[in-house]
């Protein structure tokens, strides 16, 4: 069987929507969709493990630290390092990514 990541989206107006897709000891993949959302300021996302993203649809601001803010199309991808403070400072509605979540401190 198979699926599709673009297909049957979730309505994430009120919250962004995380599906899991695969979770296994110290890697977990989601599909996240964004309509409009942004990290308040005063509330930086920070993990305890390494996070790819890839952006598979829409469009989105990411930043990063202290370092400038990101604008990320359809195919780009990044890598947010474990402890780093990171805020989504923008996303189209919808804007589609796949998350990939890896390291010893993964939760599954």
């Amino acid at each position: 069987m198979t699926d599709n990541l673009l297909a049957d989206l979730p309505d994430a107006r009120a919250g962004e929507a995380f599906t899991e897709l695969l979770a296994r000891p110290g890697v977990r993949i989601e599909r996240i969709v964004s309509m409009g959302q942004a990290t308040p300021e005063a509330e930086p996302m920070v993990q305890g493990w390494d996070e790819w993203v890839l952006l598979l649809a829409g469009e989105a601001g990411l930043r990063i630290e202290d370092g400038p803010e990101l604008r990320l199309a359809p195919g780009d991808h990044l890598l947010v390092p474990a402890g780093a403070r990171h805020w989504v400072t923008h996303t189209a509605s919808p804007t589609v990514w796949l998350a990939l979540h890896f390291g010893a401190q993964v939760v599954v």
